[in-house]
């Protein structure tokens, strides 16, 4: 799957700032919305640590942005452990002297079920994928941007985490963490310069999805669940990555941004009335 939108030679939005992006690996030669983020970053001029606790991945993800001469490094590293993100964070500083952009993109679909069903052990380490893991690679982080004057944080969450509907307990309640997490830390380092913001993705197909087997009714069904009526892929949240790192967002903190066709907006077509002869 390619990107149609490659950016022009020179337009290096990014041009001098260091990123760590966490999940910057995926499956093979899929694109997910990590990867994404990380190639898109390193074409506009960012060098980026890749972050992955499948380092063959992520080196797949160094692979492509190698091939368009761009500059990444592979840290495999799970982001649960405290330490894993210490020395994750160190790496990129030690590499390129500074750091301007973190992407918190891990997130797991974690355990089934609603209250009285769910594991309680699934729960929680479910809750320190998705919720924990963002907190802990930001604790290192924002010390390191407070250096460099400033910085940007992305927490990708999802639409899940916007409303109810989810068969499971866990990943909703999660996500919706992850939404109110951003708010909070944005509050909190505004003042030092540094935003923080929040995506959350719709119904992106990506290897994470395809992965665990999806028919081609069900891939309709869910198309025909946004206003759009169309698939998303990693670029398309990746692209919203790009627009929040850099400095066309300068003047944006504590959002939550929908990438989802129009999911959160609405679902689908809208009924047409049978015509009762009454003109207004």
């Amino acid at each position: 799957m390619t990107d149609s939108s490659a950016a022009a030679p020179g337009a290096a939005r990014l041009a001098g700032r260091v990123a760590i992006v966490t999940g910057a690996g995926s499956r093979e030669d899929g694109i997910g919305n990590g990867r994404a983020a990380a190639i898109l970053m390193a074409r506009h001029g960012a060098r980026v640590a890749l972050i992955d606790a499948v380092p063959q991945w992520a080196e797949r993800t160094h692979e492509m942005i190698a091939a368009e001469g761009n500059d990444s490094l592979v840290v495999a590293a799970d982001v649960t452990d405290p330490q894993a993100c210490a020395e994750a964070v160190s790496r990129a500083v030690q590499a390129w002297g500074r750091l301007d952009i973190l992407v918190n993109n891990v997130g797991i679909g974690g355990p089934p079920g609603d209250a009285v069903e769910v594991d309680l052990a699934a729960w929680n380490h479910g809750l320190l994928v998705n919720v924990t893991s963002m907190m802990l690679m930001a604790k290192h982080a924002i010390p390191e941007m407070r250096k460099a004057g400033g910085g940007a944080i992305v927490n990708v969450a999802s639409v899940a985490g916007l409303r109810g509907g989810h068969p499971s307990l866990l990943y909703p309640t999660s996500k919706g963490a992850v939404v109110n997490m951003t708010r909070a830390m944005a509050a909190h380092h505004g003042h030092e310069g540094i935003r923080v913001n929040c995506i959350a993705p719709g119904m992106v197909y990506t290897p994470m999805v395809w992965s665990r087997g999806m028919s081609p009714e069900m891939r309709d069904a869910r198309r025909q669940r946004s206003l759009l009526g169309t698939e998303g892929t990693g670029w398309d949240v990746g692209h919203g990555v790009l627009y929040l790192v850099s400095d066309e967002a300068r003047w944006v903190t504590g959002i939550v941004l929908p990438v989802d066709a129009g999911a959160t907006a609405g679902s689908g077509r809208l009924a047409v009335p049978p015509s009762n002869g009454l003109r207004g």
